[in-house]
């Protein structure tokens, strides 16, 4: 057995263990007891299926994790048994579950390798390949265990739960399964299809259900992404975006993601090469929102919905097109039937056929009608039919020949909630998106963090959210704004306002925890104490606020839209301020211009003057990594200007700091230790011994640009002592670059690869990409000159690799380097 195989049923059984250890723990329930529980919780498991999973005979699949977990957790609240936190989070076992399935997942693939390994030796020699016959690397594996460079091979799974009630649409599925035979019709070309129709009309569940009907076709996995083309509240989905997420989705670290658009879609369809992978981009808005999307791989296959036709795809791309009609009556009244049964249908034949004919064969209406008839057995289909026709419907998605719209269906299942979660669906409509978590719910409602978590839960039992990811919650589109109507007919304008505030605070002061443990050494803000009610996310240390800045992301940056639309002006730029550390690490620096423009707008407006000064000098940071001088020289002016009127030492040094960069950056090396040179005056008159060490390293690096190069050790020295004093970690880093630097250019490069080496891992436990880049670049040129031009050019390359996954204009230089035909750059 080879070691992956083996690994693979040590991690089958380890996880059963883990399943075993929760019943033990939530009172050991009977298996018929766990049958019981589940199938009152709408999640049913079958006996037998347990008994396979807890011995660990089949692997188990994540909607059985999650029935079973939630079962046992229920029956530890009847029993009275008090479990550990951990357990009774679906995040704890989402991880341990994602493990289970990468070990797995990378034995399917030594099989499969070593199968064709083996296939193709018998047919040179016409026998068995010997049993020493070497094993073939999995892909994606550095041949030295060091994984130098390589990607990890993930093998992504992010179809949501198919619908399960679905009817019809049997020419439809025809048509996409002959879409599996035309894959290979012309080399280089990817098969794609459209499948277009109006809101509700079951775009998404057909692509979902026919995805999950041919999944194991796709054994390299399924990507999937909602594009939020017509999302009536907030913006689409941005192809960027969506291509970082994808990118990790396959194995790609984050540090590693591009920075720009362009770079990113080629990355992601290198990536998919050879690889067969089903990709789901739903609910798109136009062509250009696609097109960055597409692999180039004909292993591959792309299925697109939309709300419109999308010519350009059919036209220039080739894709199929499907366009999805409402379902007819017959099969209407069949979805009706399989989620109510026939007997109440036949009960009522009237009342169900107006109900078919107002629904206008849109199956999302007709779900959340079944649904309430469902909950409400007794409630007869007369008055539901009755309600339908004598309501108004969302004026927008209103249809020329029916009867009613969304609207009114929706109102059904809203109507029958409690209290709490109607308010909670209500106020829903006051978050940006793209989607929600517990805390911030929670915020919303003023409410205790299981409060919210529990009608949450209660959201998604009435088909109102869906829960994409463990603990993250999704509205569709036609629901996000019925919740945006609600909330502004129902809730005064006062009684919003504190929700929003509650909601900006929650991102402001977990985000202001994360920042601080990312890099504890910033010049710290005030924010206002969290108003009453605020969820705050505790985070331990350096790595939970990297995740939770990641899984963040694209929701901090449409809070800070929000709240510079409403007119939360301190919080909006001191939210910007807050995810600045994260946005310049990750590379994201146009976003970083985006939130900078949003901050300094909203200092502006309150005439907060230190918070411009900060802005303007945070956007000055990301003109400065974008090379856009100019602009980084007029925001800097403006920050100094801003910093001396305040009277404000610090502020002005870090300014000059900035400015000596950018002098640097245009070959003024004399201007540079000026500017350095005062902001160590700065730093010294205000007892910073913090800024008084990076200004010293800037001196010192400067000293070499101008070859003094003792001169440049002394100061780098001194700067070294005190930042170690201070515990700067991140600025060592920069010290030892300069140090080495400088031993570089004294010839003495044994010293110089060692002080490189100190600055590499201090770069890498700080995620800063672009100056590991550099470390490395300065690394590879002492190797050169020290006679050793394979690490050389291992380093270059490495270096280069950074460069260009961040889409910037240095790695023409490491090209060069690498041709053989440039001196090094200082």
């Amino acid at each position: 057995m080879s070691e992956v195989g083996g690994n693979a049923q040590q991690a089958s059984a380890w996880f059963a263990g883990e399943l075993r250890r929760l019943r033990q723990l939530s009172g050991a329930p009977s298996l018929n007891t766990l049958v019981a529980i589940s199938t009152a919780q709408g999640q049913p498991l079958a006996r037998s299926t347990i008994s396979d999973k807890l011995n660990a005979k089949s692997l188990p699949d994540w909607p059985f994790v999650v029935a079973f977990v939630k079962a046992c957790v229920a029956h530890a609240d009847r029993a009275g048994v008090r479990l550990p936190a951990d357990l009774t989070e679906m995040r704890h076992w989402d991880a341990r579950h994602w493990r289970l399935l990468r070990i797995a997942d990378a034995a399917h693939t030594e099989d499969r390798l070593r199968a064709a390994a083996h296939a193709q030796i018998g047919r040179r020699t016409g026998s068995a390949a010997p049993a020493s016959q070497p094993e073939p690397p999995v892909p994606g594996s550095s041949p030295t265990g060091q994984g130098a460079g390589a990607l990890d091979r993930v093998t992504p799974r992010q179809l949501p739960a198919a619908v399960p009630h679905f009817v019809g649409r049997r020419a439809a599925l025809t048509a996409l399964d002959a879409l599996l035979a035309h894959r290979h019709r012309a080399p280089g070309t990817t098969t794609i299809c459209l499948i277009s129709g109006t809101a509700g009309v079951g775009k998404t569940s057909l692509a979902v259900g026919w995805a999950h009907q041919v999944a194991d076709r796709f054994p390299d996995g399924q990507l999937y992404v909602n594009l939020r083309g017509f999302d009536a509240t907030g913006p689409a989905a941005s192809p960027a975006e969506v291509l970082r997420e994808f990118l990790e989705a396959l194995g790609v670290p984050a540090q590693r993601v591009p920075a720009g658009q362009d770079a990113r879609s080629g990355l992601y369809r290198s990536v998919l090469t050879g690889r067969r992978v089903l990709v789901l981009l739903d609910n798109a808005g136009d062509v250009d929102q696609v097109r960055p999307l597409l692999p180039g791989s004909p292993e591959c296959l792309v299925v697109v919905t939309s709300r419109g036709h999308l010519a350009g795809l059919v036209t220039i791309e080739g894709a199929v097109p499907l366009l999805l009609d409402p379902l007819p009556r017959r099969e209407a009244h069949e979805l009706l039937s399989r989620r109510l049964g026939a007997d109440r249908l036949e009960s009522e034949p009237e009342a169900t056929t107006r109900i078919v004919d107002a629904a206008a064969g849109l199956p999302l209406a007709l779900a959340i009608v079944a649904g309430r008839a469902a909950v409400q057995p007794a409630l007869g289909l007369g008055r539901l039919a009755d309600e339908l026709t004598g309501s108004d419907g969302l004026d927008r998605f209103s249809h020329e020949d029916a009867a009613t719209d969304v609207r009114t269906v929706f109102s059904w299942s809203y109507r029958n909630l409690d209290a709490t979660s109607a308010r909670a669906f209500r106020l829903l409509g006051l978050h940006p998106g793209p989607d929600v978590s517990v805390p911030a719910l929670a915020s919303l409602v003023g409410a205790p963090v299981a409060e919210a978590g529990r009608t949450l839960a209660a959201l998604v039992r009435a088909n109102l959210l869906s829960e994409h990811l463990p603990q993250r919650y999704v509205l569709h589109d036609l629901l996000r704004a019925y919740a945006a109507e609600l909330v502004a007919e129902h809730e005064p304008e006062q009684a919003r306002r504190q929700a929003l505030g509650r909601l900006i605070d929650s991102y402001l002061h977990t985000g202001y925890a994360a920042d601080l443990l990312l890099y504890d050494q910033r010049d710290p803000i005030s924010p206002a104490p969290a108003r009453p009610g605020t969820a705050i996310t505790a985070l331990i240390d350096r790595a939970a606020a990297w995740r939770w800045f990641t899984s963040e992301h694209r929701v901090l940056l449409t809070v800070i839209g929000l709240a510079t639309d409403a007119r939360f002006d301190t919080p909006a730029w001191q939210l910007a301020w807050v995810v600045n550390t994260y946005l310049d690490r990750l590379g994201a620096w146009q976003e970083q211009l985006v939130v900078q423009e949003w901050a300094l707008l909203a200092a502006s407006r309150v005439a907060d003057r230190d918070g411009q000064a900060r802005a303007h000098r945070n956007r000055a940071v990301a003109c400065l990594r974008l090379g856009d001088h100019h602009q980084a020289r007029v925001h800097l002016r403006r920050s100094l200007r801003l910093y001396a009127g305040l009277g404000d030492a610090i502020g002005s040094a870090r300014a000059h700091l900035n400015l000596g960069i950018l002098a640097e950056r245009l070959g003024r090396y004399e201007q540079a230790l000026q500017h350095a040179q005062q902001a160590l005056d700065l730093f010294t008159a205000a007892e910073n011994p913090n800024g008084r060490a990076n200004a010293l390293n800037n001196i010192g690096w400067y000293h070499s640009q101008l070859g003094n190069h003792r001169q440049a050790i002394d100061y780098c020295t001194q700067a070294l002592v005190l930042q170690r004093q201070v515990g700067n970690r991140y600025w060592q880093a920069h010290t030892w670059d300069s140090l080495g630097y400088a031993h570089h250019r004294l010839e003495q490069q044994a010293e110089a690869i060692r002080c490189y080496r100190n600055a590499l891992a201090l770069w890498r436990e700080a995620a800063e990409r672009y100056y590991e880049a550099t470390t490395l670049t300065h690394l590879g040129d002492s190797h050169r000159a020290a006679g050793a031009p394979g690490p050389a050019r291992r380093a270059w390359r490495r270096a280069l690799k950074i460069l260009e996954l961040l889409g910037h204009p240095d790695a023409d230089q490491l090209r060069d380097r690498l041709r053989g035909g440039a001196r090094p750059v200082s």
